[in-house]
């Protein structure tokens, strides 16, 4: 990772300004570091108030991210890594590539291939006939 800009797309990155973080010991019992480390990351980022996106972007992060979303904050933990910084990386990386994912430009619909009628008719043929080829193996008449 270069530097502190976590990148979404083209030349759109995540302010290190704007980002809140947290850090607390993982929970879970264990002296001696057996088991705790002081590792977890907590990352908020206000969304709703942020002017690091262009306004499309951010309408659409606002949209799809609804149910995540406290007060327009988004909020990303990582805590799998033992060390800190491991950590606030992973939450970093999440967090940029929530927002490439939010806030990408719609797909675009599906057209509907048309198929020419002749292929269409040809194969509505084939599986009666592969129908009538199983319903004869029934085999009711020779029991």
């Amino acid at each position: 990772m270069s530097g502190h800009a976590h990148v979404i797309r083209g030349s759109v990155s995540l302010p290190e300004a704007e980002l809140m973080w947290r850090f607390s010991r993982s929970s879970g019992p264990g002296g001696q570091h057996v088991n705790t480390s002081d590792s977890k990351a907590e990352l908020r980022f206000d969304l709703a108030k942020t002017e690091a996106l262009p306004p499309v972007w951010k309408e659409r992060a606002l949209e799809r991210l609804a149910d995540r979303l406290v007060e327009g904050v988004i909020t990303v933990r990582a805590s799998e890594h033992r060390s800190q910084w491991r950590n606030r990386e992973t939450a970093a990386v999440r967090l940029a590539s929530l927002l490439a994912e939010a806030t990408a430009p719609p797909p675009r619909p599906r057209r509907k291939t048309k198929i020419p009628r002749g292929i269409n008719e040809r194969r509505l043929r084939e599986k009666k006939q592969r129908a009538e080829t199983k319903r004869g193996r029934t085999g009711r008449d020779w029991t």
